[in-house]
C-alpha cells in the first residue's frame, strides 16, 4: 500500500466515526424524554378520590341516661287517727279509682250524724210552720229568719260530720297497683303512718337531662327512644314537658317523657338509656369525616375543579358515625376531594382515580 492510499483511508474513517457520534447523541436526546411529561402540563399531580355533594336525610340524634318513673304515685296514709277496722286490697293487686282500700272505726261520728239529722228534722219542721205563721203576719220577719237560719246549721253541722266521716276511710285515687301492706286489721294508725304506696305505671315516665346547647331543639313531642336493664328491646315514646329553666350546677336541662307499658315490664326507679331525636333533616349535606381537615383558624375542605384541588372554608353541624353535616361552604353539586388530602394544597394539580357516590361514601 502506497502512503497516499493509507491517508484517503484514515481520512474515510474519521468523517464516519464523527457521523456516528453525532447521531448516537442526537438519538439518546429524543429516547431520555419520559412518557407523559411531554409539555410538563401534568407534572406533580396528586391520585386522589372525590365524591360528589348530596343532599342526604339526616337525623340529629344524641343519647343520654334517664330514670323510670310512675306515671302517678302516691303514699296512702289515713288522714286521722283511729282502729283499724278493715283493709279491703292485696298486696301487689291493681284497684281502680275510687275502691275503698282501708276504713278506721267511725261509730262515734255515726251517732254524731244521725243525732245532726234529727236535729235537721226538727229545724226543718219549725221552719216550715213558722213559714205558714209569717206568711199570714202571724210572726214577725225576724223570728222566721231564726227558724231558717237553724235549718242551714243543722245542714252545715251535718256535712262537717260526713266528711270526718270519710276522713277514716282511704279510697283508689286512681286506677294503679297496689304495693306492699304496713299496717293490719286492729291496729292503732296515726295519720303519719304509711300504709301502702300506689302507682299508675301506665303509662311510664323516663326522666333525663341533655345538655343546654340542645335546650332549644329540645320540646314537647319530641320522640325517644329507650332501652332498659340487659335487655336490647327498644321502646318509642315522646317527650311530653321540659324543665322551664337551665340547672346552674350541671349546666343542663331536664325533660320528662311518656312510654307505653301495657306489658307492666318497665319497674318505676329503673336506669333507662335514652335515645332522643332533636330534628330531622330532609336535604342536609353530609360528607365522610376524613375529608375535613381541621386547622387554628377553623375547618376546611377540598374540591375538585378542573383537575385542581381548591380549598374552601367550610361550618360543620351534625356529626354523625360516619360523617359530618356541612352547614356553609360547600353547595350541592361539588365533587370533594376525599383521599390524598395531605399532599394538597390549593391549586395543587390533581389526577381523579376514583370517584363515588356521595351517599355510599357516608355508609
Amino acid at each position: 500500500m502506497t502512503k497516499k492510499t493509507a491517508s484517503r483511508m484514515f481520512a474515510a474513517a474519521s468523517s464516519v466515526g464523527v457521523c456516528f457520534f453525532l447521531m448516537t447523541g442526537c438519538g439518546s436526546s429524543e429516547g431520555n424524554r419520559l412518557p407523559g411529561r411531554q409539555g410538563g402540563a401534568r407534572a406533580g399531580a396528586v391520585p386522589v378520590t372525590v365524591v360528589e355533594v348530596l343532599p342526604t336525610y339526616l337525623e340529629n340524634k344524641i343519647v343520654t341516661t334517664g330514670t323510670l318513673l310512675a306515671n302517678e304515685e302516691v303514699n296512702l296514709r289515713p288522714e286521722t287517727s283511729g282502729r283499724v277496722t278493715g283493709v279491703y286490697f292485696q298486696e301487689g293487686s291493681r284497684v281502680k279509682q275510687g275502691t275503698l282500700l282501708l276504713k278506721l272505726n267511725d261509730r262515734e261520728l255515726r251517732a254524731e250524724l244521725g243525732q245532726k239529722q234529727i236535729e235537721e228534722k226538727y229545724a226543718s219542721d219549725e221552719e216550715a210552720r213558722k213559714r205558714s205563721l209569717h206568711s199570714i203576719s202571724g210572726i214577725s220577719q225576724e223570728e222566721y229568719d231564726r227558724a231558717a237560719n237553724a235549718v242551714k246549721l243543722a245542714e252545715a253541722e251535718k256535712e262537717i260530720i260526713r266528711s270526718q266521716i270519710a276522713e277514716t276511710e282511704i279510697v283508689a285515687p286512681f286506677d294503679g297497683v297496689i304495693g306492699l301492706r304496713y299496717v293490719s286489721e286492729g291496729s292503732f294508725v296515726s295519720s303519719d303512718m304509711l300504709v301502702a304506696t300506689m302507682q299508675d305505671i301506665d303509662p311510664i315516665k323516663v326522666e333525663f337531662s341533655v345538655p343546654e346547647k340542645y335546650a332549644l331543639l329540645l320540646g314537647k313531642g319530641s320522640e325517644i327512644t329507650v332501652q332498659v336493664g340487659e335487655t336490647r328491646a327498644e321502646r318509642k315514646g315522646e317527650v311530653y314537658a321540659v324543665e322551664a329553666k337551665i340547672d346552674l350546677e350541671t349546666r343542663s336541662i331536664k325533660a320528662r317523657a311518656t312510654i307505653p307499658n301495657p306489658d307492666g315490664q318497665l319497674i318505676p326507679g329503673s336506669f333507662a338509656k335514652v335515645e332522643i331525636t332533636l330534628e330531622r333533616i330532609p336535604d342536609a349535606l353530609v360528607i365522610p369525616t376524613q375529608a375535613v381537615v381541621t386547622e387554628i383558624s377553623g375547618e376546611k375542605a377540598f374540591v375538585a375543579k378542573n383537575n385542581t384541588a381548591r380549598s374552601v372554608s367550610i361550618r360543620t353541624g351534625i356529626r354523625t358515625e360516619n360523617g359530618v353535616q356541612v352547614v356553609d361552604g360547600l353547595q350541592q353539586g361539588d365533587t370533594l376531594i376525599v383521599t390524598g388530602l395531605l399532599q394538597l394544597v390549593d391549586g395543587k394539580p390533581i389526577e381523579i382515580k376514583y370517584a363515588r357516590a356521595g351517599r355510599d361514601s357516608i355508609q
